[in-house]
């Protein structure tokens, strides 16, 4: 059964900087785009980043040119450079597949909290 830890997440102020880790067990991770998604209080689950198998990377508008993703195949980790964060940053990061069953798990995801 496909696992996912994230770790990383914590306080930061505002144009501060968190980098993600997602460690992922259960898969061929190299045969996967995976993605980072986050949900904030009161909000539903929102994609942020994908990474492809291939390397190739898409943002959500949100956060383009402020979050990086990026992928360590020989390590099964997903990774999410945040810089520049702002308040509305704050949520529980997730990592996953970009496409997942519903019948999938979810990792217990890491809170990032922005905030003076």
């Amino acid at each position: 059964q496909v696992q996912f830890v994230e770790s990383g997440g914590g306080l930061v102020q505002p144009g501060g900087s968190l980098r993600l880790s997602c460690a992922v067990s259960g898969i061929t991770f190299s045969n996967y785009d995976m993605g980072w998604y986050r949900q904030a209080p009161g909000r539903q689950r929102e994609l942020v980043a994908v990474v492809s198998n291939g390397g190739r990377s898409i943002y959500a508008d949100s956060v383009k040119g402020r979050f990086t993703i990026s992928r360590d195949n020989a390590k099964n980790t997903v990774y999410l450079q945040m810089n520049t964060l702002k308040p509305e940053d704050t949520a529980v990061y997730y990592c996953h597949k970009r496409y997942y069953s519903p019948l999938d798990a979810w990792g217990q995801g890491t809170l990032v909290t922005v905030s003076s």
